[in-house]
């Protein structure tokens, strides 16, 4: 378990699939799929995931670090849990994704693109989580899939959480907040994401955590999500995270699709997630199709033109 990340990076299966360490014990479920469960009783269900996209790197420095603390018995763990580096292949070539982006193909959606990896990946993904939230009666179900931003933000640390029937729950969004998150993001339609999947077929609470930007193994500064890493060893053994202020709240407004290849983002190469645009001004064309601003004002997050045709090129969010 310790050689975790090493072996998924190498593609190799290790000698023994389960182990007993440090109080735990573990099971090797497929590369990049492991479980965890503490010997003491157990206060919920957790999943936590990270380089679904391959070239978003802290993420899965920082879920190796905290495998390395359970190993080392530094972390009582609490939870049943369930360790996911996403996209294997994509990270040994350091890049987002090498056929389809696989965030895009949760919750049946593989089934719809021509046969590969990372459909064949999504697949077992899905296979993955369900089985470990079905092998047990907890009630406390929680998914945090974690990425990095491909551009700055004006919030270096924000959370995207999946169209949801009903209320949050508010010690989980109490969390999201307590764990440095600076704004929260929320969807009314539903999508392709991994958090989607678990929170709509597995009934988590889930969210996409937005730590950074996209850098190569080596060149992250884990200071930054300090905040993050610390609430994540506080939540692994059940305990209390220090307070910190609520995050704002946005909600998604409207969706910027690349239709063809005519589609044009007019927005500056470099614009920060956030960046504030005033109603009526355009946001993108697709051949006769306009984007404008619908609303007295509303924020770019995750624009991106060279996205495939069909995908989205970008959102448009309103603070609630």
């Amino acid at each position: 378990m310790r050689d975790f990340l090493q072996q998924t990076l190498a593609g190799e299966t290790p000698a023994s699939m389960t182990g007993e360490c440090a109080g735990l014990r573990w099971r090797w479920l497929d590369n990049g799929v492991l479980s965890v469960t503490p010997q003491e009783p157990v206060c919920g269900a957790l999943v936590l995931s990270a380089g679904i996209h391959g070239n978003e790197t802290a993420p899965v420095e920082m879920l190796s670090a905290l495998l390395e603390a359970l190993t080392q018995g530094e972390i009582p763990l609490r939870w049943r849990l369930l360790v996911v580096l996403g996209n294997p292949t994509a990270l040994r070539g350091a890049c987002r994704y090498v056929e389809n982006d696989m965030n895009r193909l949760f919750s049946g959606r593989w089934r719809g693109v021509p046969d590969n990896g990372e459909t064949q990946r999504a697949a077992r993904l899905e296979q993955a989580v369900l089985r470990f939230f079905d092998a047990g009666q907890e009630a406390r179900r929680w998914h945090l899939d974690m990425h990095t931003a491909l551009r700055e933000s004006y919030y270096p640390r924000f959370g995207v959480l999946p169209a949801r029937k009903g209320e949050w729950d508010r010690d989980f969004l109490r969390w999201l907040g307590d764990a440095g998150l600076q704004a929260l993001v929320f969807h009314k339609a539903p999508g392709g994401t991994f958090t989607h999947f678990s929170s709509e077929q597995a009934g988590a609470l889930s969210c996409t955590l937005e730590l950074g930007k996209a850098l190569a193994f080596g060149d992250n500064d884990l200071s930054q999500f300090a905040i993050t890493a610390e609430a994540l060893r506080a939540l692994l053994s059940d305990k209390p995270t220090a307070s910190a202020p609520p995050p704002r709240r946005y909600q998604v407004a409207q969706q910027l699709t690349k239709l063809s290849n005519d589609f044009v983002l007019h927005m500056p190469a470099q614009v920060r997630n956030f960046t504030a645009f005033p109603r009526g001004a355009l946001l993108a064309q697709d051949a006769e199709i306009r984007y404008e601003v619908q609303h007295l004002r509303e924020y770019v997050l995750f624009p991106n033109a060279s996205v495939a045709t069909g995908l989205r090129a970008g959102l448009m969010l309103v603070e609630m």
